[in-house]
């Protein structure tokens, strides 16, 4: 039942949103920095599995106090802010453009490529989609967001445009990837939910993939567990389940 990076960095940003009360860059970072040094929010008590963009941007903020990312190259289009994306579309779903608005300010702490913004983007609209009552169908036709012509005023890079015009729909093993590649990632993940109607289908399907399994099955066990109940036997043996679950209704009711 213990976890990796990716669950330890959303527990940060979970936490620093319920702390600060509002989005705090600078916070993020010291608890993202604190999970490093010291393990903080770790299922193993030190920090492990650690991407390079997002070491990066830590040590950056150690050395000049950046509490965004000043790398934004194509070697820096990794999935390191997909994969702790939750706590922004949970907090923030009552309000589409606020959730999108910190999706992106979020991705920009550590991975600020256009690629990895974009994902952050669309991501979040499908997740405050199903957290608000969308159906499953809607949030993934062609171009959802849950603001009205979001993408026309705001248009999506071609990369992240061709994942949400729908082709996790027609890819199939080995097009479709689990690779550390944010537009790759996402895809996975989505293709994942799409092909399956619960939640342990889902997750066997995005996790054997391979390659970059961990963040495949968190980018999507985010967008499942919008709308799917996790299994009882699963959820039972997480570590720190109650500190999960204590956050998690937190992150809900504190904004």
């Amino acid at each position: 039942g213990q976890w990796t990076d990716d669950t330890s960095m959303a527990l940060c940003l979970a936490q620093s949103l319920i702390d600060c009360k509002t989005f705090n860059p600078k916070d993020q970072m010291d608890k993202y920095s604190k999970w490093e040094e010291e393990g903080y929010m770790s299922s193993t008590g030190i920090c492990f599995d650690i991407g390079t963009t997002t070491l990066l941007a830590i040590d950056d903020y150690a050395l000049r106090g950046n509490a965004f990312a000043t790398t934004s190259g194509d070697k820096h289009a990794s999935n390191g802010s997909i994969m702790r994306l939750a706590p922004i579309p949970m907090h923030y779903y009552h309000n589409p453009e606020d959730a999108i608005k910190y999706a992106v300010l979020s991705s920009k702490t550590t991975h600020a490529n256009i690629l990895c913004l974009d994902a952050c983007r669309y991501m979040t609209g499908i997740m405050v989609g199903l957290l608000n009552g969308v159906d499953k169908e809607t949030v993934l036709s062609s171009m959802y967001s849950p603001i009205n012509n979001y993408f026309i005023k705001e248009p999506l890079c071609n990369e992240i445009k061709d994942v949400a015009l729908g082709s996790f729909k027609e890819k199939k093993p080995p097009e479709i990837k689990g690779s550390g590649y944010v537009v790759e990632s996402l895809e996975a993940a989505l293709w994942a939910f799409y092909n399956n109607d619960n939640f342990r289908d889902g997750a066997l399907k995005a996790v054997n993939l391979g390659n970059d399994a961990d963040t495949t099955g968190a980018v999507y066990g985010q967008i499942a567990a919008s709308i799917y109940k996790i299994p009882d036997e699963w959820t039972n043996l997480i570590y720190m389940k109650d500190k999960i679950i204590n956050i998690s209704k937190e992150l809900i009711s504190s904004n």
